[in-house]
């Protein structure tokens, strides 16, 4: 994987620079910030380009506002974190295009933020409108991507817009992804495991076959054990299951064999009639039948005791999926036992990556965020990574030439 052109590369001094943060953080019904960790992870550049005396002009999304104006949307709490976080001013322009924000932009001297209001009020983000991107170049005279989070998708802030200017990086935090994701499929250190979690299959079977070239073992959780568990004629009751993936499941287990891939299945789950938060609960091993009205929300202690022993036996793992439904503390077990075993490994010396998203979600609710080496900021874009799919948002960004 060839690399790309960085921020460093560039000189921001006295110039305009629009870099693409991904300040899409959630808000309480307040519009208080609750989780400030994707404006922190943005830091690093911001701080290189004002620490270069560059102008910095910052654009974000933040929620679906689907193209209109939303008041509750607005970024403004995200100018007044980043201002406190930096203890510097962040300006919030009352728009990302138009006469009003060319004037202010006009009117930066060297060090200074400004952040562009919410790109999605304006449906050309989204449909990466010519015009659109126009607009938005016509504020910088440098583009730096660091919001890995949609570096999946072509919208304008992402792909349109580079696509216009000659200068064009990315920045700290789409590099320290990319050096990671990259090891992680390219280069790992072995044994190498990826635990696959969440609901789906069929999300993850592109995933899956990518990953059993590389991996020694692949452990499988949450919803999508089912389906796996249904194909080697389980009886999972009413749990969500994939009927039309159950030829894939059973495949994909071939397959394991036929790559010498061990796969780790649940051999005990967590049953429940319903979802919520007093409910009467049942364990069983895999191989008793799960009744009908009752569905299984998360992995057993024994299966948490087995996958806990591969993960503190690799060298590397990666992590995509919660094991169950982990918001219910009922069902957190399964993913609690497997994010302690993963800071364990990782204490001991193994790499543990982890794939954004509910996983990233996990760690942090369990206080364990600072034990994992990497937690990515992208669910969907680093999943389309590792299926080795292009990243828009990174294609566009020109490759290091060799001197």
């Amino acid at each position: 994987m060839k690399a790309r052109q960085f921020i460093e590369d560039l000189d921001l001094k006295g110039r305009r620079v629009l870099i693409r943060v991904d300040f899409n953080v959630p808000l309480d019904e307040n519009q208080k910030i609750t989780d400030n960790a994707r404006i922190v992870a943005a830091l690093p550049s911001i701080r290189r380009i004002v620490e270069s005396g560059g102008k910095c002009i910052l654009m974000s999304h933040l929620g679906r506002p689907k193209g209109q104006r939303v008041e509750s949307m607005s970024l403004k709490p995200a100018a007044e974190e980043l201002s406190l976080l930096l203890e510097k001013n962040v300006s919030l322009a009352p728009d990302c295009i138009g006469s009003e924000v060319e004037k202010m932009v006009s009117q930066m001297e060297e060090g200074e933020l400004l952040l562009l209001e919410n790109l999605r009020f304006h449906q050309g983000e989204t449909k990466n409108d010519p015009q659109f991107c126009e607009a938005l170049a016509r504020l910088g005279e440098v583009y730096i991507n660091d919001a890995f989070g949609t570096a999946h998708r072509a919208h304008a802030s992402t792909a349109g817009v580079a696509a216009l200017m000659e200068d064009r990086a990315v920045g700290y935090l789409i590099r320290k992804e990319l050096e990671f994701l990259g090891a992680a499929v390219l280069d790992p250190q072995k044994p190498f495991t990826a635990i696959l979690g969440g609901a789906k299959v069929s999300d993850k079977i592109i995933v899956i076959e990518r990953l059993m070239e590389k991996v020694d073992a692949l452990i499988i959780g949450g919803g999508m054990a089912n389906t796996f568990l249904k194909a080697q004629g389980m009886e999972i009751g009413d749990s969500l299951l994939e009927e039309d993936a159950l030829e894939t499941a059973k495949n994909l287990l071939d397959e394991a064999k036929k790559c010498g891939v061990k796969i780790y299945l649940p051999v005990d789950i967590c049953t429940a009639p319903e979802l919520h938060q007093e409910v009467e609960t049942k364990f069983l091993k895999v191989e008793d039948k799960v009744q009908a009205g009752w569905k299984i929300l998360d992995i057993g202690p024994e299966s948490v005791k087995q996958f806990g022993s591969v993960i503190q036996n690799s060298k590397t793992v990666l992590w995509n999926g919660p094991m169950g439904v982990f918001e219910y503390p009922a069902f957190a077990s399964g993913t609690r036992g497997v994010t302690e075993a993963l800071a364990k490994a990782t204490d001991a010396g193994a790499v543990s990556i982890i794939g954004g998203g509910d996983s990233a979600a996990a760690v942090n609710q369990f206080g364990m965020q600072d034990r994992i080496t990497h937690i990515s900021t992208g669910g969907g874009a680093s999943l389309e990574f590792l299926e080795g799919k292009e990243l828009p948002g990174v294609s566009v960004i020109p490759e290091k030439m060799n001197i």
